[in-house]
């Protein structure tokens, strides 16, 4: 497997990102060593919190909730998919399968042997986070899901449908336009700059590319029996299980109600509608917070 590094220099002086790098070495099933990136921020004996991005973002996404948790004392960790980030990114699409994906972060996560974790995630990060929690559910404490889903071939949404159209046929891939169109807010020219970092050229975007059509939202696709082996686990994970979809996402519109309708752990829980676009973390960074700390003082205070 040939794979693309991006430039260290690419990460240097972004808008609002302090945050140190750290590293992880997978090794994929053809013996390929790839390097992971994930920031790891706040205490060590904290509470941990994994968020986990999706397409064509990266863990800069998150940078305000991760300072926000930090700050509260809560251990935050937010890796970058391979492809995307600082994280390696295979050179042929054709290195880019979904259970490829889950596959190497299911290394990475067993070699952080963490516990206790409270997930968020959003967009991929909740195709491939909530096969996590499938796969380790004694080791998650509680999750939160926004604009994702599951798909086990039962159809597509028009706004999937028309984002997965144009990811294909536009000539170079928008970085930096995509994230600001899928934001209900206008983001600053170096907020823009800082998603583009990641790419240096239409090389790099291979993951970007072939992800869109990765989504098993017919019969044919692959990984539908996977993810509807997943969801037999979940349909079992009664620890909470909180839904907090965004207003404006034509995407995935109405998909909580699958989450809420089939997951024990959602029963009682005070879900919630944010404001914002696709990517809702940048326009409700402190209410997703707040949601995130709000679990974790609960499982807390009902320990006391």
């Amino acid at each position: 497997m040939e794979t693309l590094r991006t430039p260290d220099e690419r990460f240097e002086g972004l808008v609002d990102w302090p945050f140190a790098p750290r590293y992880a070495t997978l090794i994929d099933a053809d013996r390929t060593p790839l390097r992971l990136h994930f920031v790891d921020e706040g205490p060590r004996d904290g509470p941990v919190v994994l968020l986990m991005h999706g397409e064509p973002s990266w863990a800069y996404l998150y940078r305000k909730v991760i300072a926000n948790l930090a700050a509260q004392g809560r251990r935050v960790i937010a890796p970058d998919l391979i492809g995307f980030g600082r994280s390696d990114k295979p050179a042929a699409r054709g290195d880019y399968t979904y259970e490829r994906h889950v596959a190497w972060m299911s290394q990475w996560f067993a070699l952080m042997d963490l516990s206790d974790v409270t997930l968020f995630c959003q967009d991929w990060g909740g195709l491939i986070g909530l096969r996590l929690v499938a796969a380790f559910p004694e080791t998650f404490a509680g999750v939160v899901v926004a604009n994702t889903g599951l798909p086990t071939g039962t159809g597509w949404t028009e706004g999937f449908r028309a984002w997965c159209d144009f990811s294909q046929r536009v000539p170079e891939l928008p970085i930096g336009f995509i994230l600001n169109g899928g934001s209900a807010r206008d983001l600053s020219p170096g907020e823009i700059a800082a998603y583009e970092a990641p790419f240096p050229d239409e090389r790099y975007k291979a993951g970007a590319r072939q992800f869109p059509t990765l989504v098993p939202v017919t019969p044919e696709h692959a990984s539908v029996a996977e993810n509807q082996a997943a969801w037999k686990a979940l349909e079992a994970f009664d620890k909470p299980f909180l839904t907090a979809f965004s207003d404006g996402d034509q995407v995935t519109r109405g998909g909580e109600a699958v989450f809420q309708a089939r997951v024990p752990g959602a029963k009682g829980e005070p879900h919630v509608t944010l404001h914002g676009g696709h990517f809702l973390q940048e326009d409700s960074p402190d209410e997703i917070a707040t949601l995130i700390d709000g679990m974790i003082a609960r499982r807390v205070k009902g320990f006391a």
